[in-house]
């Protein structure tokens, strides 16, 4: 008897384990990001190597801070695709991460689909906005875009603990 009362035990324990690891994951750490309606979405110019605000609407996005790359946002511009490219930075190397399925506006596999068949662009929004961190910018061709953080080739290997490549900046103290 005192077996099954153990087993019984232990398996609502762990059915509680993990009702509490996927709410913890999926909900607990992200806070609504509260726009500023100026500078919310930037995109690198390529005359100056400087991250700079582009004309946007409907923005909305969510971040935490238990981890550097798990901010997403959502936004509509008027900007054309072609001007885009003559005036801001093309990220060669997007990988849309995925959102929780409660941010919808955010969907990292059309998101991702949409990059491959070039209905969307990936501009660098902003190069280390931390050490290690690039804020990257997709804009769709019927002007719907998507900013998420992804880890640059200077933080795979700095994070990993190996020694800072050449051409990448000093880490700040205490990284």
């Amino acid at each position: 008897m005192s077996g099954k009362l153990f087993g019984g035990a232990l398996l609502v324990l762990s059915i509680v384990a993990g009702i509490a690891m996927y709410y913890l994951q999926v909900y607990a750490y992200y806070d609504e990001v509260q726009a500023n309606g100026t500078d919310d979405v930037v995109m690198t110019v390529l005359a100056s190597g400087q991250a700079e605000p582009i004309l946007y609407e409907d923005y909305q996005a969510i971040d935490s801070d238990s981890s550097p790359i798990r901010y997403r946002a959502c936004f509509t511009t008027t900007m054309s695709q072609a001007m885009m490219t003559e005036t801001y930075e093309i990220f060669d190397r997007p990988e849309p991460l995925v959102a929780p399925s409660w941010f919808d506006c955010f969907d990292a596999k059309e998101v991702g689909a949409a990059l491959e068949n070039g209905k969307a662009l990936a501009f660098m929004g902003q190069e280390n906005y931390q050490y290690g961190i690039d804020r990257v910018v997709a804009v769709m061709d019927d002007g719907r875009g998507y900013v998420w953080h992804q880890i640059n080739h200077c933080g795979e290997v700095v994070f990993d603990g190996k020694p800072t490549p050449a051409d990448c900046p000093t880490p700040p103290e205490g990284d």
